[in-house]
């Protein structure tokens, strides 16, 4: 190995370094989630109040509970559980998708969005 084959495997940590901690620092984390159900907005729900709500799916009943200014889904009746592995989230880049059940969760802060309906 010599000197420039050095240069160019540093250029490389460098570069995956900074777009790294760019991809990091541009994640938004949200205070309010908005739960659709086919395309229809069922409801918004503040992030801030630990809680548990539920909401009809295609399959069923889907039990969401909100901790820690984090969402996710507790419980549903989808055949390998999908949704409830998915985990906690309050960042804007990743919804909760939840496909056999047709219900999306989306984050996002209050001032990214015009208004909020109770």
């Amino acid at each position: 190995m010599n000197r420039s084959d050095l240069k160019i495997i540093a250029f490389i940590i460098l570069l995956a370094l900074v777009l790294y901690l760019g991809l990091n620092l541009m994640k938004k984390e949200g205070n309010i989630a908005s739960i659709y159900y086919e395309d229809d907005l069922l409801m918004t729900v503040d992030l801030n109040t630990d809680k548990e709500y539920v909401v009809s799916g295609q399959l069923g009943d889907v039990i969401l509970e909100v901790k820690n200014g984090k969402i996710r889904v507790k419980e549903e009746n989808s055949p390998r559980h999908l949704c409830s592995l998915q985990g906690y989230t309050n960042s804007s880049s990743k919804p909760i998708i939840c496909l056999p059940n047709k219900i999306i969760i989306k984050v996002s802060n209050v001032s990214d969005i015009d208004g909020v309906v109770y």
